[in-house]
């Protein structure tokens, strides 16, 4: 069977932040987690959708359940997603992140979680680049680790993921309510049959 990978998860990340995309990737992909700690101070940044009259209210309402200060920008995420240029997508980070230093990030991978979905990439692009130049800094840099075998099959954690985590059931539980009663998703949309039941992470090194 396999094993947790949690030493990480003894726990010493006060400051947290989780940057992503789109209100919902944040509890898809990194909700257990957030649940799981409670006592950390989480900061969530979607970078769209900050005037989608429906899903702003939503995020808030979901960072409630987090304890988690929401912060939301408004990147074009239109159908034909037209690339943006990573200095823009820096900028936007920065702009709406209270702080420029953190414990953990936790972010998309540069390979998203399914295929395909630019704007998850280029947040991973733009971390990266951030942290690079030291424009952000973070102890360390967790990337969501899921994959959808190109399309053949929903967003799964990947095994061997640097830290993979099996939510305990009424902690996924919690994550699950939040994505079909607040976020509003169907019990057959993509969202509320992907949500992982286990979540798993790309470790980047020791950071300043």
């Amino acid at each position: 069977m396999m094993q947790d990978r949690v030493a990480r998860l003894s726990y010493e990340y006060t400051s947290c932040a989780v940057i992503v995309a789109h209100p919902d990737d944040e509890t898809l992909w990194a909700g257990g987690t957030m649940l799981l700690h409670p006592d950390s101070c989480w900061t969530v940044a979607a970078l769209c959708r900050k005037s989608d009259t429906d899903r702003a209210p939503r995020f808030q309402r979901a960072m409630e359940c987090y304890n988690a200060k929401g912060v939301m920008g408004d990147l074009n995420d239109g159908p034909e997603q037209a690339p943006l240029r990573t200095v823009e997508m820096e900028d936007a980070i920065l702009d709406l992140l209270p702080s420029e230093r953190y414990d953990l990030i936790l972010t998309h991978s540069l390979w998203g979680e399914y295929t395909s979905h630019r704007r998850h990439e280029e947040v991973a692009k733009a971390i990266m680049a951030l942290r690079e130049s030291g424009r952000l800094l973070a102890r360390e840099v967790w990337m969501f680790a899921y994959e959808d075998g190109a399309r053949k099959h929903l967003p799964r954690p990947i095994p061997d993921a640097d830290v993979y985590v099996r939510l305990p059931r009424d902690v996924w539980e919690r994550k699950y309510e939040i994505i079909r009663t607040i976020y509003g998703f169907e019990e057959d949309s993509f969202e509320a049959r992907t949500t992982p039941k286990e979540e798993a992470f790309w470790v980047l090194g020791k950071g300043k």
